[in-house]
């Protein structure tokens, strides 16, 4: 975890051999949200993206390297005071050396990001 404490995995399950859901409960006392930003705390986009990365690593059971974002929509804001749950959908191929994730974030019926997104193996 490249931010300590900042989140637990609550559940990660298989639907098939390439869709997985986790949900996730961040730690709303964490530093992160003293600091973006006070007062009105707001997941940063950055560590949305890092969870999805990690809980790929967690699925493969092999370090990733990001190697580009084709496509990312941040659809609304995740306050976690309000919500601290999230729920993570993850499609992940691998193709010819590459792993490719079709990424979601969901919360109360809300999506908060889409993504997809390319990496290879460390």
């Amino acid at each position: 975890m490249l931010i300590d404490n900042f989140y637990e995995v609550v559940s990660l399950e298989t639907a098939n051999t390439n869709q997985h859901t986790a949900l996730v409960r961040l730690n709303t006392s964490h530093d992160v949200f003293k600091g973006h930003f006070p007062n009105n705390p707001v997941m940063p986009g950055i560590c949305m993206i890092q969870i999805i990365k990690e809980l790929s690593e967690e699925i493969l059971k092999y370090e990733l390297f990001m190697e580009q974002v084709l496509n990312v929509k941040f659809m609304t804001l995740i306050n976690p005071e309000k919500c601290n749950e999230l729920t993570f959908s993850l499609q992940i191929d691998e193709v010819d050396g590459a792993v490719k994730v079709k990424s979601a974030i969901d919360f109360e019926g809300a999506v908060a990001l889409k993504m997809s997104s390319t990496y290879k193996k460390k």
